[in-house]
């Protein structure tokens, strides 16, 4: 006898836990449309449309990613007026959010990388806050070398991955 009971108060215990969604819905991550953007809201945090200096090619702001040299993770002269010129339009526009991803090429063990990623996005985003962007709108991450921007095995490939990406909240 005492050989089925314990048995059934597990049993009890495992059903007992288990949860229902007794509510509405909750709405899951949001997912990637094949042009690598991901459909918003119409409300002030990740408005369906970015502002044009935002997008316009000829405008500085609509670049969004900072390359890096092998191993290193320090911001270079030439990136500089890049990440100024977000952290003036973040400091002027509150409303808006930045995430940074890091990522890296895909030499070095896993967990090399997405520290190496996380250092790269640090960087940025410490540079970013320190020129006038509050530190709630800035977020980084390391996506490591899970997202190639090129999938070879050569040092031009390798170089377009050594990178950091800056998205504005409506592009993630």
């Amino acid at each position: 006898m005492n050989k089925l009971i314990i048995p059934a108060l597990l049993a009890l215990m495992i059903v007992g836990c288990s949860s229902t969604r007794n509510g509405p819905e909750q709405a899951g991550a949001p997912v990637e449309t094949r042009d690598g953007v991901t459909p918003v809201t119409a409300d002030g945090v990740g408005s369906s449309r970015l502002p044009p200096e935002l997008t316009d090619p000829r405008n500085i702001l609509s670049k969004r990613s900072v390359y890096f040299d092998y191993d290193k993770y320090d911001v270079k002269p030439e990136y500089k007026d890049l990440v100024t010129a977000h952290a003036k339009f973040l400091a002027n526009n509150r409303q808006f959010k930045i995430l940074i991803q890091g990522n890296t090429d895909d030499r070095g063990s896993r967990e090399y990388n997405i520290a190496l990623g996380q250092k790269r996005s640090d960087a940025i985003k410490k540079m970013l806050t320190l020129l006038g962007a509050r530190e709630d709108q800035v977020e980084s991450v390391s996506l490591g070398e899970e997202k190639p921007k090129h999938e070879g095995s050569d040092e031009a490939a390798w170089a377009e991955n050594r990178r950091g990406d800056m998205l504005y909240n409506g592009e993630f």
